[in-house]
């Protein structure tokens, strides 16, 4: 794609994904359009050739050899379909001094303040009582209104938050059921709806930004800049000799300890289920994941011009610059010395610039689903991602280019270019 057609593209993978269930819903679109075939996991598992596996909000896409009769590598991409935000609690609807609210659960670790006034609707899904799940997204329906200085001088100065009481968004002035209007919104009766995920979305639609049209803003960048890399360089890879695996996890922001977060067993089952397919058995597959790597690609920090003092003095990435090459001395990441190499292999085989990110020593490291996977399977692996400014933001900002060259990176990486 031309660098702005990605961007676009991306933008609008990220519109049509406004919760880890639509993103998996994409994801299978698309992978359908490149010629992939749905795997249910209680069907018995199809040899070679491209399919899928969807578990709730969570996606497993593989390619593989139809010859494999000996035990070959994974070529592995992880990432994750989640964001922080809000989830709507079980019985969310209250009524308090003329206002409608919406009681609201912290997922994750937002950025609070970037939600405050700004609109936004309810995305996720409903079971109805017959046990069918129905995807919802409706329009800017909340707002979590900011108190005004004339109240409470202090408000720009020393912003607190109460996570109970300050950050429940209106939706109506009369006594209003938020979850009937969800229900109507996919065509149930409020008493037909026996479970409900539903999740904050933020209704404000991508924009290519800046004098020269070099950045994009959006929300979810975190982590659907990966997710989108990974299924468009899938879906473009050609067939190599190995098996090539986008394994797009829920949950990462909470954890990963669920059914369909990286802690979970879903990866795990499907490479043995792949492996057992071809017949290669238990030692066969122990030995293809010793050939095996994996690509955990997930959105850093790019420098912030306001903060530089919380970056380290000598690694300062900025957008538009290539994928970061992220690193942990406490393997926060998973890279290390090889790990790097290779991926400096597949970057050059690509074409594609990149740039290593190091925490500052005396600021917090995050994590991803790298030391996750690499502790549950012992495959080697490496840490990369976008680099972004207002991480976990409700709308957070990266460059038009990197997506773009990440996706090239993974392409490669999935034909074998680095062998």
């Amino acid at each position: 794609m031309p660098e702005i057609a990605h961007a676009e593209d991306l933008a609008a993978f990220v519109s049509a994904s406004p919760s880890s269930y639509h993103a998996a819903a994409e994801v299978v679109r698309r992978l359908d359009r490149a010629g992939f075939t749905a795997q249910a996991e209680t069907d018995p598992w199809q040899p070679g050739g491209a399919h899928y596996v969807v578990r709730d909000g969570a996606v497993i896409a593989w390619r593989a050899p139809q010859d494999a009769s000996g035990p070959v590598g994974f070529r592995i991409v992880g990432a994750h379909t989640d964001s922080p935000g809000f989830k709507l609690k079980p019985e969310p609807s209250a009524f308090a001094y003329g206002w409608s609210q919406a009681g609201m659960e912290i997922y994750g670790g937002p950025l609070l303040n970037s939600w405050l006034d700004r609109e936004f609707g309810l995305a996720g899904r409903v079971v109805a009582r017959s046990g069918e799940v129905h995807l919802v997204s409706t329009p800017a329906w909340l707002r979590i209104p900011q108190v005004a200085p004339h109240l409470d001088r202090s408000v720009n100065e020393s912003l607190h938050l109460d996570k109970q009481v300050n950050l429940k968004p209106v939706f109506g002035t009369a006594s209003l059921d938020l979850l009937s209007a969800v229900a109507g919104s996919v065509g149930l009766h409020r008493d037909e709806i026996d479970g409900h995920d539903l999740f904050a979305a933020v209704t404000e639609p991508p924009a290519i930004i800046g004098v020269t049209g070099e950045f994009l803003a959006s929300a979810r960048l975190d982590n659907l800049s990966s997710v989108h890399a990974g299924v468009v360089a899938l879906a473009a890879a050609e067939p190599s000799g190995q098996v090539q695996v986008l394994a797009c996890f829920d949950h990462e922001e909470i954890g990963s300890s669920t059914r369909s977060g990286a802690s979970g067993p879903f990866l795990e089952s499907v490479l043995k289920r792949i492996a057992d397919s071809l017949g290669w058995g238990a030692d066969g597959y122990e030995r293809a994941l010793a050939a095996s790597f994996v690509i955990s690609a997930d959105a850093g920090h790019a420098i912030h011009p306001n903060y530089p003092q919380l970056h380290d003095p000598d690694h300062r990435p900025s957008v538009n610059a290539g994928p970061l090459l992220k690193v942990n001395a406490n393997q926060r990441y998973t890279t290390e010395g090889p790990s790097a190499a290779r991926w400096l292999r597949i970057c050059r085989a690509a074409g594609v610039p990149t740039q290593p990110f190091v925490s500052n020593n005396a600021v917090p490291c995050g994590s991803t689903i790298g030391p996750l996977t690499a502790t549950r399977l012992g495959i080697q692996s490496v840490d990369v991602g976008i680099p972004l400014l207002s991480m976990h933001s409700a709308r957070e900002l990266c460059g038009v280019d990197d997506p773009r060259w990440l996706g090239a990176a993974l392409e490669a990486f999935f034909v074998g270019a680095d062998s």
